[in-house]
């Protein structure tokens, strides 16, 4: 079911540098500026693959940051080799992946910012996406695609698709933008501050929660997949059952309030599936809505 896309994701962050065939170059100015912030802490495994994803979208104006916690095992030897095409890097000493993020975002200049973690990659032509939409509607604060679930191998195992943003179906129901396939306006995050540091789990969540609930900030949904989140046996999952579902309970606590509908969690959950369903159907993606539902059975 995945072949060709697999064959192509993982051309794509395999390939040496510049050799991808990259889409034609506009000019720089009349693009806008994409900073993105990549964690990483003893990931020499697939750490390579995420910067070759970054950088093999050709984008020429690009500001890529890469901080890293002091990690022992090769990968600061790897962040060396691309060193030319990086706006800055640290290898020191963190208080965890939020931190280091913020460390990031803290030195960002770019109109839109974006974090992708050290062992997970973005997907072709994923930044001329993202331009492209901010071309045609430069005002909305936070733009987001679909995404892969990949293997240790890069092979795609399943899909992600969402569908256009609701703050009460991303409170309610869960996940609806991750943080492998969104970018968010730089400005948003001065406003509304920066990631939640006191979470470990769930600061994708978090983030798209605070910021969903603020008036006037507008979520645009992009065709397409954006990037890839790789489920492997070193990711940080060993406490996600008990841990990362006590976050995700406080947050939802916490933004809940602030959403304007009368309708409370159980109208929302089952709205928000029905309207999920329904998206599908009516743009045609029979096949993946009977591979969803077969799940659920």
């Amino acid at each position: 079911m995945h072949d060709s896309s697999t064959r192509s994701l993982r051309s794509f962050v395999t390939t040496e540098l510049g050799a991808t065939g990259a889409p034609p170059r506009q000019e720089a100015a009349k693009l806008p500026k994409l900073t993105v912030v990549t964690p990483s802490y003893n990931q020499v495994e697939y750490l390579e693959r995420t910067i070759l994803s970054v950088l093999n979208q050709g984008y020429p104006n690009l500001e890529y940051f890469i901080m890293d916690g002091g990690s022992t095992d090769g990968s600061v030897e790897i962040i060396k080799k691309y060193e030319p095409y990086l706006a800055g890097w640290v290898s020191e000493r963190d208080r965890g992946q939020t931190d280091a993020i913020n460390k990031g975002f803290r030195r960002a200049t770019g109109d839109l910012v974006a974090f992708q973690n050290s062992d997970d990659v973005f997907a072709p032509d994923a930044f001329w996406r993202v331009a492209k939409a901010w071309q045609q509607d430069p005002t909305a604060g936070v733009f987001f695609g679909d995404m892969y679930i990949i293997d240790e191998n890069d092979a795609i195992t399943e899909e992600m698709r969402v569908p256009p943003f609701c703050a009460e179906c991303h409170i309610y129901e869960g996940m609806q933008v991750f943080n492998q396939s969104f970018f968010v306006r730089r400005d948003l995050l001065d406003r509304f501050g920066l990631l939640d540091e006191s979470l470990r789990f769930v600061i994708d969540y978090e983030i798209v929660a605070r910021l969903g609930v603020q008036p006037g900030v507008r979520f645009r949904h992009v065709d397409g997949f954006w990037g890839g989140f790789r489920v492997q046996p070193d990711a940080k999952s060993s406490n996600i059952a008990t841990v990362g579902v006590q976050e995700h309970a406080r947050i939802r606590q916490k933004f809940a309030p602030a959403l304007k509908s009368r309708w409370g969690e159980s109208f929302w959950v089952r709205y928000c599936r029905i309207r999920k369903l329904l998206y599908f159907v009516f743009r045609g993606n029979f096949t993946y809505v009977r591979h969803r539902l077969s799940l659920r059975k």
